[in-house]
């Protein structure tokens, strides 16, 4: 009964990222040392089409920029076909749509990571 409710919320989070605007790059901003192990799942949506799901998980101890290197590493494994992932000054990770994609937005669906905080803003 628990993933109606998690993919109706993927939904209705990729809807109201869409109403704000897709852009074709965004900046992942990353603050913050982990003070617990989690994960991080972030959701990149495309203008048009089914959105792709990425989970990072992050180890206590981590520092933002070993959590930048961490969800860049994920990305690329996950979602790469479609984006050029790269890490940024250090603690910022940079995703860019391929060529012939359509533009996209980046979702934060859940940061379990206590310490670490993030922002996804287009670019």
């Amino acid at each position: 009964m628990r993933t109606p409710f998690f993919g109706l919320g993927l939904f209705l989070a990729a809807s109201l990222a869409c109403a704000a605007g897709v852009e074709n790059k965004w900046r992942l901003q990353f603050s913050g040392n982990a003070e617990s192990d989690g994960r991080i799942v972030l959701q990149l949506a495309p203008s048009e089409g089914e959105p792709l799901t990425a989970t990072v998980a992050v180890t206590k101890g981590r520092s933002e920029n070993g959590v930048a290197r961490d969800v860049r590493d994920a990305l690329r494994a996950q979602v790469g076909k479609r984006y050029h992932v790269e890490v940024d000054d250090g603690e910022d990770v940079l995703v860019k749509k391929h060529s012939g994609e359509r533009d996209f937005i980046v979702t934060v669906v859940e940061n379990s990571v206590e310490g670490v905080r993030m922002s996804a803003d287009a670019e």
